[in-house]
């Protein structure tokens, strides 16, 4: 299936907004070729994923989904970055290759669909993540089949209260759950090499929000009950620190409590779901990288 995109008139994600990207002019307000803000290599994914020498990170600039209380928000939501062209695209994936990256991890890349599928019209050496917040049109990821190996979304919201609350996406939850639904059946059961590095597979994450355990144990219960043992991972995260304007969601403006996180932990537990989760200690601001166009121009991708 091709990847159907009309440069004037976007539909590739649920926001299907009819902009204009040759314009900048769609949601997520993007143009149409690929703002990058940072390409390096990243020690901070999940294990499977970072290994030993790092997963490699491409972060598009701009966002569709737009949740209020995003770390990223210089990149995604004040749109900081550089427009690159498709080569370049392609030329950064390798030097990330070449500076030993496990993977070519693209973060956000829902709004560049077109372009991802573009870069990606002859296979890489490595494995391709696809590192969304699991606001994906089906139609979009059917069309992406056979271009990426591993599928790494979100499950934000189980609740159309919350989803609209934080992000304006009251669909969120029936969107996430059929596109996650799609990437496990693209991929199939995870899978691992002999050093424990994942070759294919989905690693679905839930960020646990103050005062919203109830919401996480929904998220758990409805991946435990929607995918058998062996087929996904699970990535309970812990890292959430207050950030930006609080003023919409004065209850998220604090910390998460210990209680919290280990209440999350005992359930993901007891549902015997596989996979990995953070300590409170992941809660720092250090953990967020610096959007200073690393690796985006010819010869600034590190090797450390």
């Amino acid at each position: 299936m091709n990847l159907d995109f009309d440069p004037v008139r976007c539909t590739l994600c649920p926001r299907q907004c009819g902009g204009d990207r040759t314009k900048g002019r769609g949601r997520c307000r993007m143009p149409e070729a690929p703002v990058l803000a940072r390409a390096a290599l990243h020690q901070w994914e999940e294990p499977p994923l970072s290994g030993t020498r790092g997963a490699g990170t491409v972060f598009f600039s701009g966002c569709s989904l737009g949740c209020v209380f995003c770390q990223n928000d210089s990149i995604s939501q004040k749109d900081f970055g550089k427009e690159v062209s498709l080569s370049r695209l392609r030329e950064i994936f390798f030097e990330l290759i070449d500076a030993g990256a496990h993977n070519i991890d693209l973060v956000n890349p829902t709004h560049y669909a077109h372009a991802v599928a573009q870069a990606l019209e002859e296979p890489l050496p490595v494995p391709v993540v696809w590192n969304s917040g699991g606001y994906d049109r089906v139609e979009t990821l059917t069309a992406l089949a056979g271009k990426i190996d591993i599928y790494l979304p979100d499950f934000k919201y189980p609740d159309r209260e919350g989803a609209e609350k934080y992000a304006g996406a009251a669909n969120y939850p029936e969107v996430a759950q059929a596109a996650i639904r799609e990437m496990v059946r693209q991929t199939g059961p995870y899978a691992l090499d002999e050093a424990g590095i994942l070759k294919k597979g989905v690693i679905i994450r839930h960020l646990l929000l103050p005062g919203r355990l109830a919401q996480a144990k929904v998220v758990m219960d409805w991946v435990a009950e929607t995918f058998p043992p062996g087929t996904v991972l699970f990535s309970l995260m812990s890292q959430y620190t207050p950030w930006g304007d609080m003023a919409r969601c004065p209850e998220l403006d604090r910390r998460l409590r210990k209680s919290e996180i280990r209440a999350a932990a005992a359930y993901m537990d007891n549902l015997g779901l596989e996979g990995f989760r953070q300590e409170a200690e992941a809660a720092q601001a250090r953990y967020i990288p610096a959007f200073d166009l690393t690796g985006v121009e010819k010869g600034t991708v590190s090797k450390k």
